[in-house]
C-alpha cells in the first residue's frame, strides 16, 4: 500500500463519523465474546454475527463519506471496500434518490444481477413489474413484498425486517441503516445488509415438522396405555404391590402425555402456527381463576397461596385465555413443585410504571435460582442444577414454553432469584392493543 493510500485509510479510521464504528466494533467483540465464554444459544450467535456486519456496514460508510469529502479515493480502490465485497451477506447501498452506489458480490448472488448493471440504476415500486428487478425491488420497497415482518420498533436505527417470498421461496433478515451527514444530520446514503436465511428456516422446519408427526404417532398409544392403566387401577381385587405398580405405571404414562403435549407445543410455537384467538379480559378475574384451579395441588403440597389483588382498577388486555393459561399454570406448578414444605406463593398484580402494561408476579419461598442459571432459565431443556436434585422429573420446557406464548402476547417475562430464598417470576402483558403483534411470529424467526 503506498504513502497517499496509508493517508486515505488513517483519515478515514481517525474521523468522527468512524467513531461510532469503533463503538459498534467493541460491542460486537463483547458479543461474540459471550457466545463463546458462556455457551449462548444460536439466538446470540446471530446477534453477535449481525453486529459484527454492522460495523464493517459503517466502516464502508465512512469510507462512502471520506469519498463525499473528497480525499482522494474511490470507494472501489479502498482495502476495506474489497473485504465488503466479497463477504457472504449481501450489502446494498443507495443515495437519498434511491440509485445504487454499492452492490457486493454477495448482492449479484442474492438478485441474479451484475454489479455494472445495478450501480447507477435509480429504484422505484415500478422495478416490481421489470424481469430480473422483482426481488431487489421488493427488498429496497418492503411494502410490496409478500410478507414482511418487521422486528423493530418504529424509529429504531437500524431497522430491521424479515421479508419472505414464495416464488422462488426466500428467507431474508434486512436490515437498514442510514448514513447521516454529520454537519446537516440529513442521510447520505441508505445501507442495506441482507442475510440469506432460507436453508436455516427450511431446516428448522424440517425439524418441526418431524416432531409434530412423531408427537402425534407417539400420542394415540400414550393415550390407549394410560386408558388401560386407569381402567386396572380401579378394579377390586388388587393387593396393595400390584394396586402401587399399576398406580405408578398410570402416573409415568400421564407424564409422558404430558411431555408429548409439550414437542406438540414447542413445534407449533416454532413453526408460527399455534393460532392465537385474542380476546378482550380482565386480568385479575382470570389470574383469581387460575389460582382457584391450582389450589388442590398446592393443598397437598403443603404449601399456601396468596393473592395480592390490586386496590385499583386494571385495565383489560388482550389474551388468549387458552394459551396464557398454559404459561400461567407452569409458572404456578414451578413455584409449588420447587418450594420448601409449609412455604408460601404470593401472586401480585400491579401497573407498569410509565408504560402501558400490566406485571403479573409470581413470588415463592423455594430453594431459588444460582446466579449462573438466571440467564438460562427459559431457553429449550434448561433445568438448573438445584433443580434436578430437587426435583428428578421435569423436561425443562415450561418455562421455553412460557415465554414464548407471553412473546406472542406483545409481553415480556423476567426472573429475580436468591438461592435457598425464593424466586419471583414476573410477566408484562400490554395494556394497549396495538403493541399486541398481529403476525404470529415463530421461533426460527427470530433467529
Amino acid at each position: 500500500m503506498n504513502d497517499n493510500a496509508n493517508i486515505r485509510f488513517k483519515d478515514v479510521v481517525s474521523s468522527r463519523e468512524f467513531r461510532v464504528a469503533w463503538f459498534l466494533l467493541a460491542a460486537a467483540a463483547a458479543a461474540i465474546a459471550a457466545v463463546f465464554l458462556g455457551g449462548a444459544a444460536i439466538v446470540w450467535e446471530a446477534v453477535a454475527a449481525g453486529l459484527v456486519i454492522v460495523v464493517a456496514a459503517l466502516a464502508a460508510a465512512s469510507v462512502y463519506l471520506g469519498v463525499k469529502k473528497n480525499r482522494g479515493a474511490s470507494l472501489g480502490d479502498s482495502e476495506l471496500t474489497g473485504i465488503l465485497t466479497n463477504i457472504d451477506d449481501v450489502l446494498v447501498v443507495y443515495d437519498q434518490d434511491f440509485k445504487v452506489v454499492f452492490f457486493n458480490g454477495a448482492a449479484e448472488k442474492l438478485f441474479k444481477l451484475s454489479a455494472n448493471v445495478a450501480l447507477g440504476h435509480v429504484l422505484s415500486a415500478r422495478d416490481v413489474e421489470k424481469d430480473g428487478w422483482r426481488i431487489l425491488a421488493q427488498v429496497i420497497f418492503p411494502s410490496l413484498a409478500p410478507r414482511v415482518i418487521v422486528r423493530s420498533k418504529e424509529g429504531d436505527v437500524p431497522q430491521v425486517a424479515d421479508v419472505s417470498f414464495t416464488d422462488p421461496e426466500i428467507e431474508l433478515r434486512v436490515t437498514t441503516i442510514p448514513v447521516m451527514d454529520p454537519v446537516s444530520r440529513n442521510p447520505l446514503v441508505f445501507m442495506k445488509i441482507i442475510r440469506d436465511r432460507t436453508a436455516l428456516v427450511a431446516a428448522l422446519r424440517a425439524k418441526n415438522e418431524f416432531i409434530t408427526v412423531a408427537s402425534h404417532q407417539l400420542r394415540g398409544p400414550a393415550t390407549d396405555i394410560n386408558w388401560a392403566l386407569q381402567s386396572l387401577s380401579s378394579v377390586a381385587g388388587l393387593d396393595d404391590t400390584n394396586k402401587m405398580i399399576v398406580e405408578t405405571a398410570a402416573a409415568a404414562s400421564q407424564n409422558l402425555l404430558r411431555r408429548i403435549e409439550d414437542l406438540l407445543n414447542i413445534a407449533r410455537m416454532e413453526d408460527g402456527q399455534v393460532g392465537y384467538q385474542f380476546e378482550d379480559a380482565d386480568l385479575v378475574d382470570y389470574v383469581g381463576r387460575m389460582l382457584a384451579d391450582v389450589l388442590p395441588a398446592a393443598r397437598k403440597a403443603g404449601v399456601k397461596i396468596y393473592f395480592d389483588r390490586p386496590t385499583e382498577p386494571m385495565p383489560h388486555v388482550q389474551i388468549d385465555t387458552k394459551h396464557l393459561s398454559l404459561a400461567v399454570t407452569n409458572l404456578l406448578e414451578n413455584a409449588i413443585r420447587y418450594n420448601v414444605e409449609n412455604g408460601e406463593v404470593t401472586v401480585k398484580i400491579d401497573k407498569m410504571q410509565d408504560k402501558p402494561y400490566i406485571v403479573v408476579s409470581v413470588k415463592d419461598t423455594g430453594i431459588g435460582i444460582p446466579p449462573e442459571a438466571l440467564g438460562k432459565l427459559f431457553t429449550k431443556f434448561y433445568r438448573a442444577d438445584n433443580a434436578v436434585k430437587s426435583q428428578t422429573e421435569g423436561s425443562g420446557l415450561g418455562l421455553y414454553i412460557s415465554k414464548g406464548i407471553i412473546a406472542a402476547h406483545g409481553g415480556q417475562i423476567w426472573a429475580e432469584s436468591e438461592l435457598n430464598r425464593g424466586t419471583t417470576i414476573s410477566f408484562a402483558l400490554p395494556t394497549d392493543p396495538s403493541l399486541v403483534p398481529r403476525h404470529e411470529v415463530g421461533t426460527e424467526d427470530l433467529l
